[in-house]
């Protein structure tokens, strides 16, 4: 039809497989690729070859849905639930609401691809929104991998004080024996996750942000993953001047080093932020991987996304319970989620795939229901837990945040606005249930303090009033900033 097609992916990562996958089908000179990766003169070069409308498809992270695109056919999103289509940093937006706009704009359909869709989206789908399609097949007509779970507390209990399970070490083995490939899951990269003293409790924190450091081993380094502060590794404590200094914690540095250790013949490789520091570093770790037949790739969620090798009949979680103790109400979902998506890199062709899952709560509802896969089991539950405790879908989560260099100016100002939004409501009879406001689950990041207060309430244009107002009427001094949120994907 001579149009112009729109194709997210979440990672930058997967661009160059899915690149691929349309030269092959559709040839060179007809795609752009658009991303933060790329140097200026190749974003210049993309973006003016799609200005002059010589390309039939644009290929991208979330940005890419600012491309110049005079006639838009359609757009796709793959892997929609992903939280990386909203940006958290200025400017503030999501692709997946931007995508909605120009699709109504240029009356063209919006396809949002998922094999663990947002709840949300799927919530919209089963009451008629949008139109819901399902594949009931996998890629290949391959079938499901095998998921075992292993209790950790027994794995102690039994003495096994490894990060890797007997039943992983086992099936590890199997692996390398049978020439198989296989992927190791942890969500921390780094050696240790903090350093504390053993007589007082005093652990290394990073002096910009209230969080501690992790240790990371190759360059015998403590990092703070927020601000990037380094530091050298404490070896007497600064509080109580104790020797006794302990490292606690798994990162994937840490994994590759116990992987090698059980077994010494091996090769490993590593794909996490510290690794993928490089121009193209992605892409040469998944074709290293790929085809050099290395044994064990080890990494965090950058492994765990659309990847297809078909080699790989070994999935092992390392630790399944990071994002269930984080402080959001969408936990569940996200475990659910990484869990599902990690399993399905096993037994992608003719091969059987097996995963194994270690965690200490193996009676959670999300990893109950990842063991089966079955997305409509754990939606119908999940849904009905939000239902009761009147979290989105039903209702909408607004964040305001306050943000700045001294802590009490930015208490005075969230008081300040919590004031000035309570009496409007009293006043106005305006129906939204306001909570008080509080320091954020991590209170300071590059030394500046953070306040936030939560709204829950259906969004309107009485709503979307009454914040303007607040924020004209609470004007702040220079070194505070104020965003308001509607249904963050980051609650932290």
């Amino acid at each position: 039809m001579g149009k112009t097609n729109i194709m997210l992916v979440p990672e930058i990562s997967l661009t160059p497989q899915m690149v691929n996958r349309f030269i092959s089908r559709f040839g060179e000179e007809k795609i752009a690729v658009l991303h933060s990766k790329l140097s200026l003169g190749e974003r210049f070069d993309a973006w003016n070859r799609i200005k002059n409308g010589q390309v039939n498809i644009v290929i991208g992270a979330r940005s890419a849905i600012f491309a110049p695109i005079k006639n838009i056919g359609l757009i796709i999103i793959d892997e929609e639930h992903d939280t990386s289509y909203k940006s958290e940093a200025t400017p503030r937006y999501n692709a997946k609401e931007i995508a909605s706009f120009l699709a109504k704009e240029n009356n063209c359909p919006l396809v949002l691809g998922s094999a663990t869709p947002d709840m949300g989206t799927y919530y919209k789908a089963l009451r008629g929104k949008i139109e819901l399609l399902k594949l009931t097949k996998r890629a290949n007509k391959s079938s499901l991998p095998k998921i075992e779970v292993v209790d950790l507390r027994e794995e102690l209990a039994n003495g096994n004080h490894s990060m890797l399970s007997k039943k992983l070490q086992e099936e590890i083995k199997k692996n390398i024996e049978k020439k198989e490939q296989t992927i190791l899951f942890l969500n921390r990269r780094g050696y240790s996750t903090f350093i504390m003293c053993r007589d007082c409790g005093y652990t290394v924190k990073c002096k910009n942000c209230n969080i501690t450091m992790t240790y990371h081993l190759k360059q015998n380094k403590l990092k703070c993953h927020y601000c990037g502060y380094e530091e050298r590794p404490v070896t007497i404590c600064p509080e109580c001047k104790s020797s006794n200094i302990r490292y606690f914690g798994t990162g994937t540095q840490k994994v590759e080093e116990e992987v090698k250790k059980l077994f010494p013949e091996v090769t490993t490789i590593r794909m996490d932020v510290d690794t993928v520091t490089k121009k193209n570093s992605h892409e040469e770790i998944l074709n290293k991987f790929r085809a050099e037949d290395i044994d064990v790739l080890i990494g965090t969620q950058m492994v765990v996304k659309g990847h297809h090798f078909p080699k790989v009949t070994l999935v092992g979680v390392i630790a399944a319970d990071g994002s269930l103790n984080i402080e959001d109400f969408r936990a569940n979902e996200r475990t659910f989620q990484i869990l599902t998506q990690v399993a399905g890199r096993a037994g992608r062709e003719n091969l059987e795939g097996r995963v194994i899952i270690q965690t200490y709560n193996p009676d959670s509802l999300a990893i109950e229901q990842a063991k089966t896969q079955n997305y409509d089991n754990f939606f119908q539950t999940e849904i009905n837990i939000r239902k009761q405790l009147k979290y989105p879908p039903f209702c909408d989560i607004i964040v305001i945040s306050v943000n700045g260099e001294k802590e009490q100016d930015v208490i005075m100002q969230a008081k300040k606005m919590h004031q000035y939004i309570k009496q409007r409501i009293i006043k106005e009879k305006i129906g939204l249930l306001l909570y008080s406001p509080m320091p954020a689950p991590i209170d300071k990041i590059k030394n500046k303090y953070r306040w936030r207060m939560i709204i829950k309430c259906l969004y309107n244009e009485q709503i979307n009033m009454l914040l303007h107002d607040a924020l004209q009427f609470n004007q702040t001094k220079k070194d505070i900033k104020q965003y308001i949120e509607i249904n963050p994907s980051n609650m932290m």
